[in-house]
């Protein structure tokens, strides 16, 4: 599996967000997935393959 350079947006709530185009098999299949976190605390994060931006996730 690889991954891309994530983009990442520090908003004023204090938690970042990136967002990744994995591939898989061989580069033959890939899927976009989202990762929102505290960058403070390591146990608070959501990660999620089902949207591709925060506006898509409704």
């Amino acid at each position: 599996m690889s991954d891309s350079t994530p983009e990442s947006v520090r908003d004023g709530a204090g938690l970042t967000s990136s967002g990744y185009r994995i591939s898989v098999d061989e580069g033959r299949d890939s899927f976009y997935a989202l990762c929102i976190e505290d960058p403070d605390d390591e146990d608070r994060w959501l990660m999620s393959d089902t949207v591709r931006s925060l506006r898509d996730a409704r």
